[in-house]
């Protein structure tokens, strides 16, 4: 099993690829979505539905007023999309694409946008992680 280690000179920060997660609520933009990451050069990533926790927890469950206004708001279903992405003009450039497709993110319904940090890769295709072996 081969770990993708990236290389550093003494003394010099590790380059941390980022993990992108995005929870879209418009799930008719996906294909938009997805263009626009080739476009950018971001050639790989998992798409998955998805559903909200409130969707889950309210199922049979008696919902307070304030909650069940809350979900006559949301999508019964969500599409998440992970990415890894390894460098950070390319993960600001598909958050700002993400922001221009959805909308504001911070308003209702719209969905969330997040990274995680990822130090090692392990199965990453040779044409995402720069190498050719």
């Amino acid at each position: 099993m081969r770990s993708l280690a990236i290389p550093r000179l003494p003394g010099e920060a590790a380059h941390v690829m980022e993990l992108l997660i995005c929870v879209v609520n418009r799930e008719e933009r996906l294909e938009e979505i997805l263009s626009g990451f080739l476009e950018l050069g971001i050639t790989g990533a998992t798409v998955v539905r998805s559903e909200g926790m409130g969707r889950l927890v309210t199922h049979g469950v008696p919902v307070v007023a304030g909650l069940q206004q809350l979900l006559h708001r949301s999508r019964p279903h969500n599409t998440t999309i992970f990415s890894v992405i390894d460098t950070p003009e390319k993960l600001q450039a598909a958050i700002d694409m993400l922001q221009g497709l959805l909308g504001d993110l911070d308003g209702p319904g719209t969905g969330i946008v997040f990274t995680v940090p990822v130090s090692r890769v392990i199965g990453l295709a040779p044409e995402l992680r720069g190498d050719t072996e």
